[in-house]
């Protein structure tokens, strides 16, 4: 295959500081005979945040295709761990197994970026997403392309 038709094949990776927000449920209010939905406000100003950070990934058009995403979720240590859970929570033995649940903070960070590193969250195929204690908060994003079956076949 000439250089010229070769497919690079992109990585994006972005870190969203702080402490990570879950998708809430959608709220909803009446306006006249019609009912409105909107995010709660603490999901929509994140959303806000992570869209900005992923703004800032240098990059010409959103993502087409299929893609594979990696979410580390990072969320604060608790204050009432012991020095050992400390040090078993930063050394990733321990885990937060306690709400809320980790496809509530994939499906946030995901409607975010829509229209900017992809067009689509549809897009992803491939969704790998972890949850973590850390005394530094944040939320590490990985998008990678994946090379379709159809164009190895044509």
């Amino acid at each position: 295959m000439p250089i010229s038709e070769r497919r690079v094949q992109v990585e994006i990776k972005f870190t969203v500081p702080g402490q990570p927000v879950p998708q809430g449920r959608p709220r909803f209010k009446r306006s006249g005979k019609f009912v409105q939905t909107y995010d709660p406000p603490p999901s929509a100003k994140y959303k806000r945040k992570v869209k900005k950070y992923a703004e800032k990934v240098p990059l010409y058009e959103p993502l087409k295709g299929e893609l594979y995403a990696e979410v580390l979720i990072f969320k604060e240590t608790l204050k009432g761990f012991s020095k050992a859970k400390k040090a078993a929570a930063e050394a990733g033995t321990l885990r937060p197994t306690t709400k809320p649940d980790i496809d509530n903070y994939a499906k946030g960070i995901l409607d975010a970026v829509k229209g900017v590193i992809w067009k689509d969250d549809g897009q992803v195929v491939d969704l790998y997403t972890r949850k973590f204690y850390s005394e530094i908060p944040r939320v590490e994003i990985t998008v990678k392309e994946i090379s379709s079956v159809q164009e190895k076949l044509f």
